[in-house]
């Protein structure tokens, strides 16, 4: 038994396959093990947007730079941001000592809920690039270890709407955890987690309090006022911390949760200020610099509780999913926004 698939991990020796420089996804599979043929990935926004950048907005290119990162590695880990995504497709193969073996068949589809930086991968070939949605369509292979999280595809829902929102599935379901009734909570950041932490917390706060979002784009603000999920938003740039916070503190006053769903580096600053002390931040963009996040809230003096966006939560992918079934003008946001 491997069931943090150590045996695939190439160098350096002895590390698990997230902290290796290059997996081996072509072992034949092992008796714990998924192999699973690929359909598409879904890169994690910062990493895709730095990618993007980059590389100059060419989705060819964009398809050309993962595919090469792939082909290196043995799996989609971004040099750069460290992140990588999550895969959706069809599995081929079951191990007799997967602990899911009694579950799953060949030909289920399914979407992998751990991160492409440790899931074993091959690019067979690229199909098709869709920067709106930060998808990336490809025929190749994937294996998921004993311990690696998976959800079975939605029949209810089609597979590119289940796609967006399992990719970030963790965010709404650490704020039905942290929110509490009456909190004022500030959600940094309108794009998909952004939508999804917002419908959730308005849920859990079930009138009371304030739901607030806050983006740089009003276009997106105006997505999320239009659907109801939000209280009111604040227009600001996250990267400029003093700018953030006067912006705030002339609009009602620090929040007690901050969620930073932000997609680019340097706003660890403006979530620190804009929290009280004794609140709680929850850093769910994998742009953030922990570094920068404990220092700075070190520097600001600022006595507040600092989370990991952890992408697992129990249940959090039927709470996702179930976010889209309960609200149409959510999934309607979804499918203009994020689905193609």
């Amino acid at each position: 038994m491997d069931p943090y698939g150590l045996r695939r991990v190439v160098s350096p020796p002895g590390v698990l396959p997230q902290r290796a420089d290059r997996l081996d996804p072509d072992l034949p599979l092992g008796d714990d093990e998924l192999r699973i043929d690929v359909e598409a990935l879904n890169v994690d926004s910062a990493s895709f947007k730095q990618i993007s950048d980059a590389v100059g907005h060419d989705p060819v290119r964009i398809g050309e730079e993962v595919a090469r990162i792939v082909r290196e590695r043995g799996k989609m880990q971004n040099p750069v941001t460290g992140s990588g995504g999550m895969l959706i497709g069809r599995v081929r193969e079951v191990g007799p000592r997967h602990p899911a073996a009694d579950d799953i068949a060949v030909g289920d589809r399914i979407a992998t809920l751990v991160s492409l930086t440790l899931t074993p991968l091959r690019i067979d070939e690229l199909l098709a690039v869709h920067p709106a949605t930060e998808r990336i369509d490809v025929r190749g292979t994937a294996v998921l270890f004993a311990t690696g999280l998976w959800a079975r595809l939605p029949g209810d829902l089609p597979d590119a709407l289940a796609l967006a929102a399992l990719d970030v599935c963790g965010a709404p379901a650490l704020v039905a955890r942290h929110a509490r009734h009456g909190a004022r909570v500030l959600v940094i950041g309108a794009g998909k987690s952004g939508a999804l932490v917002c419908a959730q917390a308005k849920e859990t706060l079930a009138g009371s309090g304030e739901v607030v979002a806050a983006d740089v784009s009003e276009t997106a603000l105006a997505g999320l006022r239009a659907i109801g999920v939000v209280d009111r938003t604040l227009p600001l740039d996250a990267t400029r911390g003093v700018e953030a916070l006067q912006r705030v503190e002339s609009a009602g006053g620090l929040f007690d949760l901050v969620v930073n769903c932000a997609n680019v580096p340097n706003t660890e600053l403006s979530t620190l200020l804009l929290v009280r002390d004794g609140g709680t931040v929850i850093f769910f963009s994998m742009a953030t610099s922990f570094t920068a996040a404990a220092l700075g809230a070190e520097g600001v003096g600022k006595d507040a509780t600092l989370l990991i966006g952890n992408g697992y939560v129990p249940g959090h992918a039927d709470l996702a999913l179930g976010l889209l079934r309960r609200n149409p003008k959510l999934r309607a946001h979804f499918e203009a926004k994020f689905v193609r």
